[in-house]
Formats: structure tokens, sequence, C-alpha cells
């Protein structure tokens, strides 16, 4: 274990909702431990674009969770700021100020998201913020998050070896990589101890289970084996603990947890805590379309479909008409593929980009544009992620507090949503 985990009554209500402290104490979990404070073991996945943005991540840090913005395209929750980047793809070739004019509407978005959820979150919990590595501006994400105040980095979609060095003007803000197998932890921590840092958590995400991008390379990937919670923690573990840094590092587990036995199962295998997307991505506060949430709610298994996005990484979602359309002539677009002298959408939002850069084998579309529809709730055009596993709701869409309630206890009756 990485810690016993203290009385409930030891719980800062400064720090956690005082309801829910209570309900903790005789759920049988532990607490975590994390940037000096004892949190309820409960971390709000990063859900871009802008699904989780300030009023999910603030209303889970104001229960005394993680709660996580994701950082990519934010200005698009600003109308004011999407009215200062209208139209600017359709000068591509006579502005080439255009990518400088929707980075900073986003950046200054990020900012504004930030202080949003800071007030929502009233000082209890913490704030992290998510950024792909994978994304072109990712360092500038970085650094302006950490200006802005954010209480933890969490990066996923690449290794972030360089992630000390952004981050060293602020020693305060915890650093949390996204990682899938032991090998991957050990290399990071390696990398990182010679930076003289260590990572303040690391959040192991599986596969097979979790939706949006996916840590391996290719799909036939997903069912290996030591992606499985059973293998990953106990070698993590075994790895810190010969390191000589056993207990420094909690282990956040991420992908398919979607009820209090589950987490009390990580827990069992030493996981500190547990990270959760799609129950928050259907919850009221969720900052998406409800149409968005309906979609996720009401999608099984066996509606998930896993492909190669655009990032030339897995990922799995719903299989929407858009995405289905896409599939049945995603050979064809690729058969065709080349690289462009620019994105066509002005934006450049991917270091790589399978449509920009005319790569083989990886997604020919828009990721953004896909994601945005999606986030307004657009069925027809829009990409939907979505992990495996039935939903503690079922199809309702419920509070944050419901939710987390249910995740701590395994309680509360399935009444109509309100």
């Amino acid at each position: 274990m990485l810690h016993d985990a203290p009385a409930a009554t030891t719980l800062d209500p400064a720090h956690v909702d005082v309801a829910l402290a209570k309900r903790l104490g005789g759920s049988g979990l532990k607490t975590m431990r994390l940037g000096g404070r004892e949190l309820l073991p409960i971390v709000q996945g990063g859900m871009g674009i802008g699904v989780s943005a300030h009023r999910l991540a603030g209303s889970v840090a104001a229960m005394g969770g993680v709660g996580t913005l994701s950082a990519v395209d934010l200005r698009r929750h600003h109308p004011d700021l999407m009215a200062r980047t209208q139209g600017l793809s359709s000068r591509i070739g006579r502005d080439d100020d255009t990518k400088a004019v929707i980075n900073a509407a986003n950046l200054e978005a990020l900012e504004r998201e930030v202080k949003s959820a800071r007030e929502l979150a009233g000082g209890r919990g913490l704030l992290a913020m998510n950024i792909m590595r994978a994304v072109s501006d990712y360092a500038e994400y970085v650094r302006r998050s950490l200006e802005s105040g954010i209480d933890a980095i969490v990066v996923g979609a690449g290794l972030p070896l360089d992630l000390p060095d952004l981050a060293q003007d602020h020693p305060k803000a915890l650093l949390i990589p996204i990682l899938s197998d032991a090998r991957g932890i050990a290399l990071v921590i390696k990398k990182w101890e010679r930076k003289k840092r260590l990572p303040d958590a690391i959040v192991i995400e599986h596969p097979r289970l979790a939706g949006g991008h996916l840590g391996a390379a290719k799909i036939e990937d997903l069912n290996d084996p030591r992606f499985d919670f059973d293998r990953v923690i106990p070698e993590a573990l075994a790895f810190m603990r010969a390191a000589g840094i056993e207990n420094l590092i909690p282990l956040i587990a991420a992908g398919g947890i979607r009820q209090h036995a589950d987490i009390q199962r990580l827990q069992d295998l030493g996981a500190a805590g547990v990270q959760l997307g799609t129950p928050f991505a259907v919850t009221q506060e969720c900052d998406a379309h409800a149409e968005f949430k309906r979609v996720l709610a009401e999608a099984r298994d066996e509606d998930l479909i896993e492909f190669t996005s655009v990032a030339g990484l897995p990922a799995r979602a719903v299989g929407t008409p858009w995405l289905k359309a896409y599939l049945k002539i995603e050979s064809k677009l690729q058969a065709v593929s080349h690289a462009k002298n620019r994105c066509t959408k002005a934006f450049d939002c991917l270091a790589h980009c399978g449509l920009r850069d005319g790569l083989t084998g990886w997604g020919q579309f828009c990721i953004d544009n896909q994601l945005a529809a999606a986030l307004r709730g657009d069925v027809k055009k829009g990409l939907y992620f979505r992990g495996v596993g039935a939903l503690p709701f079922g199809s309702q869409i419920r509070s944050v507090r419901d939710l987390m309630e249910r995740l701590l206890t395994g309680e509360i009756a399935l009444v109509n949503a309100a």
C-alpha cells in the first residue's frame, strides 16, 4: 500500500466537502495524499475539446477531488474569442498571423477557465490542466497554465521527458505523466531523476478500457497483458521499491472504472486513487452540450469503435454516423493523402497530423473540427470519445456530487435525473 488512510475526521473541511468526507469514512476506501493535501481518491480525467472546462473541473475540486481542465481550443467556450478568430481559416495564404491569433485566443481562454474553475472550487480539492504532448504548442500551454496558477500539469499522448524543465520556475506545481505500462513508468522516472525531479503522481491508463487517444502503438496492442492493472501496478511499485522511492509517487489507475468495487480493488493492488472520464462527461456540470451527454450516456460497449486517430494513435469512440461514414472511405483517403503546406483550418493544433502531413496509416480528418462538433452536440458530424463499461447511473444525467457519492459508497437510489 502507498500509505495508510487517516480517519475521515482528519480530512480538512477547507480541502474536502464535509458530507463526502463523512461518506468516505465508512466506505472502506483510503484517502489520496497529493500536493500536501488529503483528498478523496477520485480524479476527473481531462477531456477535450472543451468537455472538461471550468464548470466540471471546478465542481469536482469543490467536492474534494482533482478536477481537470483540458487545454486545447478552450476559446470555444468564449463567444468574444470565437468572434475574434471567426473566418480566419479562409485567409490562409494571405495572413501569416492566423495561427498566432488563434493560439493567443486559446491561451487567453485558458487563463479565464483556470480563474473561473478556481472560484468554483473555493479552495478545495486540486485543479489540474491536461495537456497532450502531441500538440504543437504543448510547451506554451504548460507555461501559461503554470503562470495562471494551476495546481498540477497532467501530460499524456507522448512521453513528457521535458516537463521538469518547462516547470522549473514553478517548483510547487505538481507534475503528473500519463503512462500505460511499467516500462514507460521506469523510463520517465529515471529521466526525471537526472533532472532532480520525481513525478508527483503517475496516471496509469489502460488502453483496452479508456476512451480517446490510447497509450498503445497500434490497435492490435490494446489487449496486450502488459497493460493490465494487476500487472502494471505491482511492477511499478516493485521498481520504485528497488529504486528507494517507495511511497513517494502515488499511482492513479484510469480506464473502465465505474463503481466503488473497482476503486476498492485498485487500492488493494496499491493504487492511491483512480481517474474517470466518461462518468464525469455525463454529469450535469459537464461543460459540453446536453446532446453530447446523451450520446455518451446511451452508448454501450458494442457501440464503440477502435480506429487510428489523426494523431497516429489508437482511439476509442462511439460509432456515430460521422465516424462510420469516415471509416468506410478511410482507405481511399489514405491512398491519396499528401502533405499540405499548411493546416487547412489554420489552427495547426498537432505537432504531427495525419491529414496535414499526409502520413500513411494515420487518420485523415480534422480532429479539432470533429471534437468541436461533438462539444456542441452535433451527432451527425461529431467525434465522441468514450471509455468501456456501463455508467454508474445508466443513461441518467446526474450531478457531480451524486456521482462521487456513488463511487465512494456504492449507494444512492437510481431515481430519475433532475
